[in-house]
């Protein structure tokens, strides 16, 4: 006979079991908040729509491209300037969404090889909530695959 099923021919164990069994199948059904919760508990952030402009995120990609770069892949290569600066989408979705501005622009870096970084500036998603949260994408350079295939997962 198999170890399991002999544990369950044991009176306090086979107990056991059919009283969670029990439990588990005579359990109310979830339902959803009342008005009271939704209007106090549940009410979640309130976006404004207030998201920098495409140019207000360049600094910060150029620095965190360089401390990727350097620390994670043992390179010396840092985005020296841009050009073409545009951007692609504002709120590409449902208006509840977090608001979003996607941007694309032309990076030159330092081998002298121009490049198209596809970013994103978010409401009060930076750091624990605070500021705007920049995610970006350099075609050619995402080692990590992490928006592969050619920065496509960084777009609207």
């Amino acid at each position: 006979m198999h170890a399991p099923l002999a544990s369950l021919k044991k009176p306090g164990l086979g107990a056991a079991f059919g009283v969670l069994l029990g439990l588990f199948l005579s359990g109310q059904a979830a339902q959803a908040a009342n008005p009271l919760e939704l209007n106090f508990w549940l009410s979640g952030p309130r976006y404004d729509g207030r998201v920098a402009l495409c140019e207000g995120a360049l600094g910060t990609i150029t620095n965190q491209f360089w401390e990727k770069e350097s620390t994670f892949w043992n390179s010396d290569l840092r985005i020296t300037g841009y050009a073409r600066v545009h951007e692609v989408a504002f709120r590409p979705w449902q208006s509840d969404n977090i608001p979003r501005r996607y941007c694309s622009a032309d990076a030159m870096l330092n081998d002298g090889k121009m490049r198209t970084v596809h970013y994103s500036i978010a409401e009060d998603a930076g750091f624990a909530g605070f500021g705007q949260g920049v995610e970006w994408c350099v075609t050619g350079l995402d080692r990590n695959w992490a928006y592969n295939p050619g920065c496509r997962a960084a777009k609207p």
